[in-house]
């Protein structure tokens, strides 16, 4: 097999070629004023032609900084996520500053194998929605006691005291199921996310305080853990379905994908949506718009939150003074976008 052997340019090679210092080459790529401007332009022509590349992450490592911010989300593809990693892209390139992404597949696992690998790369901070799968948080706080900067989001380890941003999940939900109350909708299911997650005890607790404050019975049966993903959400949709008193409305407060299984079963089984079936997921993934009916679902502003986040380490990082980061949780408030799938009375 072909191995490229070109050996990458340093300083000491252009040195060698100029039969000169290492340290007058390395004052003059960085414009020192101490060196001759003829000199300047023979290292600067040189440099060029021997194709230096500079190394900025060396660089910026003997300035106690690598002008990196790593992030690790659950995945990529989803747009909540993508969306996200956008926004504090957008934050980051206006100072200067590169992005390592990382995902954990909602492995508790490679969650920690992220980890180690961005702090291995010196990262200034790690920006964090964790996984399902987690049980235990070690590794965030190795972060910490490596001295990197830690911000959760969205997802995040409620016995760690961080910066986090988050949305108010409680809220959102105790609004959507009132929607779907004064739609007419009697028997409303939850599809619930790992209860081990902050974000799905609080949607939960949404779900189940909408119902009690408008005298709706909470029924166990209409309540199925774990249905977080398209096809899981398509299972417990048979389930509830299969029910000798069917539920006539289904939250999918785990994600906008949950919800999609959901339309695709009851569009399988010749259900009328919203009619017969009301549906609401929760993200405003893309798609949601473009689905017959079209899905309700919950606008948690995710660029908002990316760039959110992003200004939040830069706001601490000029605020520090050598001084410990003291925690902070900034709540963004999440939209209902009421959609066809649970315009039931039009």
């Amino acid at each position: 097999m072909f191995m490229n052997s070109k050996k990458r340019t340093t300083i000491y090679d252009i040195a060698q070629k100029l039969n000169i210092a290492a340290s007058s080459v390395s004052r003059a790529l960085n414009n020192n004023k101490h060196v001759n401007e003829a000199t300047r332009k023979l290292i600067l022509k040189t440099a060029d032609e021997l194709n230096y590349k500079r190394n900025t992450l060396a660089s910026n490592l003997r300035k106690g900084q690598s002008k990196t911010i790593g992030v690790i989300v659950p995945y990529i593809n989803q747009n909540f996520f993508s969306n996200v990693i956008a926004g504090i892209e957008e934050i980051a390139w206006q100072k200067d500053y590169n992005l390592i992404i990382c995902q954990s597949n909602e492995s508790h696992s490679k969650e920690i194998k992220c980890v180690n690998t961005l702090i291995n790369q010196h990262v200034d901070c790690i920006v964090i929605s964790v996984s399902a799968e987690n049980t235990d948080y070690k590794h965030l706080q190795n972060i910490i006691d490596s001295g990197i900067q830690l911000i959760q989001f969205d997802r995040v380890a409620d016995e760690l005291e961080t910066l986090k941003v988050i949305n108010d999940n409680e809220q959102a939900s105790f609004e959507a199921v009132s929607h779907m109350i004064e739609q007419g909708y009697k028997r409303i299911a939850l599809l619930e996310g790992p209860q081990n997650l902050q974000i799905f005890r609080q949607r939960k607790a949404g779900y189940l305080n909408a119902l009690k404050s408008r005298n709706v019975p909470i029924l166990s049966e209409l309540i199925i853990e774990n249905a977080w993903t398209k096809e899981l959400g398509a299972s417990a949709t048979r389930k509830l379905l299969g029910l000798v008193e069917p539920p006539d409305a289904i939250f999918a407060s785990t994600s906008d994908f949950s919800a999609l299984g959901v339309l695709e079963v009851a569009s399988m089984l010749g259900i009328k949506v919203p009619n017969e079936l009301g549906i609401c997921g929760y993200s405003n993934e893309a798609f949601t718009e473009i689905t017959s009916p079209s899905i309700t679902t919950i606008d948690q502003f995710s660029v908002y939150m990316g760039k959110t986040v992003a200004n939040l380490y830069f706001e601490e990082m000029d605020n520090m003074e050598g001084t410990d980061t003291l925690p902070k949780v900034i709540s963004i408030k999440p939209k209902l976008i009421v959609r066809s799938s649970t315009q039931k009375n039009g």
